[in-house]
């Protein structure tokens, strides 16, 4: 008797689905406690600050818990501070952003075309910024390099036979761009330099055999290799450039006026200057909403940017 006949066949699909279900359930079993300590991390906090964005607590008066609604997200989004504070934050992220690709694409282009000695010494330089603090490094700029007296780019100028400029009360919202562009560059040259090490070299040696120059290599094969770790940047840099506030709490407190206030700064000022819990409640909200916002797009643009390049 053919015994193929009885044995039910399994197909590999069949194998697969078995062999998954008995991994998911474990797996998940191991890994609720960790996506539950989760959650309740992340619920606890955003349940609290729902419900001091929905009545009116004042730490001046912390007795008066009278609910009003939707009328701190109001009072924030009419605040004198919103506007300014919105458009130094778009200015903040943009400007940053295309300083961090444009010269980190540039310096990582020219560390991996050029051969000289100590060339791993300046890379560890290049990268270290990255690493201090950004209340350590925004001191360094604010009392070192940018104070009218004492400063750096004081006595550049004296030598000159310049006045000195005083760049964070002249020209507040500058001095912060360059203080993180300072500190975030780092990040994206580490990023695109290792990029570009893992680029085919025998492509570049076709394209030069070919008669492509320097600049037709950089511009046809080198940037399209680096479409998805510019997109990696872009994403990670958006999220916490966002959310700046330590450069500007040490440097200029978000003045002169408004000069230099973002959104996480004014919520800080509603919170601990004014004391208005509640309206600095709605404006994280707001914010969070924002943050969202943006790292959504950021993942549908580079998701299509794998799928395109795939």
């Amino acid at each position: 008797m053919n015994t193929s006949t009885l044995t039910p066949r399994t197909t590999a699909a069949d194998d697969k689905s078995a062999a998954k279900g008995s991994v998911t359930k474990p797996g998940w079993f191991l890994v609720s406690p960790s996506v539950l300590l989760l959650l309740v991390w992340m619920i606890v906090p955003l349940g609290m600050t729902i419900y001091f964005s929905l009545i009116r607590y004042n730490l001046l008066n912390p007795g008066e818990n009278e609910f009003v609604g939707l009328e701190n997200f109001e009072f924030f989004v009419t605040d004198a501070g919103f506007l300014p504070g919105a458009m130094n934050t778009l200015l903040l992220v943009g400007s940053v952003l295309a300083i961090s690709v444009i010269l980190g694409v540039l310096i990582s282009a020219l560390l991996e075309a050029t051969e000289f000695f100590g060339r791993g010494i300046v890379r560890v330089l290049l990268i270290s910024p990255f690493f201090i603090m950004p209340t350590v490094s925004a001191l360094i700029w604010k009392n070192l390099i940018f104070h009218p007296v004492s400063g750096i780019l004081a006595w550049v100028w004296k030598l000159f036979g310049a006045q000195p400029i005083d760049w964070l009360a002249n020209f507040p919202m500058l001095s912060i761009i360059i203080i993180v562009s300072w500190q975030w560059l780092p990040f994206a040259i580490l990023i695109l330099m290792t990029a570009m090490q893992s680029l085919d070299q025998e492509q570049k040696e076709a394209a030069r055999l070919d008669g492509a120059g320097p600049i037709a290599i950089f511009w046809h094969l080198t940037l399209p290799h680096l479409a998805r770790p510019i997109a990696v940047v872009v994403m990670i840099e958006t999220i916490f450039l966002l959310s700046v506030f330590a450069e500007i709490f040490t440097t200029t407190n978000g003045g002169p006026g408004f000069a230099s206030t973002n959104l996480a700064y004014l919520i800080y000022n509603q919170a601990l200057l004014q004391f208005d819990v509640g309206m600095a409640s709605a404006g994280g909200l707001i914010a969070v909403v924002i943050a969202n916002i943006a790292a959504i797009i950021l993942v549908r643009m580079i998701g299509k940017n794998l799928t395109d390049k795939s």
